[in-house]
């Protein structure tokens, strides 16, 4: 039952992505759910489980397969380092360090993903636009740091 839950919530993720825009960029909801499993699970799960959105992102974009695997992976991975819980973690988790800590993370999958399509199929955007994209993707997703936060901290 959990399995149907979590991909209902992945697929009504990618859902809102598409319907959703705000100053023409789209909010990144799977790469706030890999860094909530990668903030709950630790690094392992959380890249492997990041990399499972990404491979769902890719498909569903009709693009190559790889840049979104990489963004959502190393997403879930960093993201385990965000809190003490996972046992590796280097930093107390408070909500200023989710902010900080999505936003960050959602702007480097967004730079991953940018620099693999550029490299490896055709450059989606100019270098400012993409930019723009990336940061206000960031920004939006950074609001949703302040209420993910690791299932031992208080």
């Amino acid at each position: 039952m959990k399995k149907i839950i979590l991909l209902l919530i992945i697929f009504s993720a990618f859902l809102l992505e598409s319907r959703i825009s705000i100053f023409g960029a789209q909010p990144d909801f799977a790469a706030a759910i890999a860094y909530y499993f990668g903030l709950k699970n630790g690094e392992t799960k959380g890249m492997l489980f990041g990399s499972f959105i990404g491979l769902i992102g890719d498909s569903l974009s009709g693009g190559i397969l790889g840049p979104n695997i990489l963004g959502k992976g190393m997403v879930g991975f960093l993201s385990a380092f965000m809190s003490s819980a996972s046992g590796g973690g280097f930093f107390r988790w408070t909500p200023v360090l989710g902010l900080i800590g999505i936003s960050l993370l959602t702007a480097i999958n967004g730079i991953i993903v940018f620099i693999s399509k550029t490299l490896f199929e055709h450059m989606p955007t100019s270098i400012p636009s993409a930019m723009s994209i990336i940061f206000t993707a960031a920004l939006i997703n950074s609001l949703l740091g302040i209420f993910i936060r690791p299932q031992n901290e208080q």
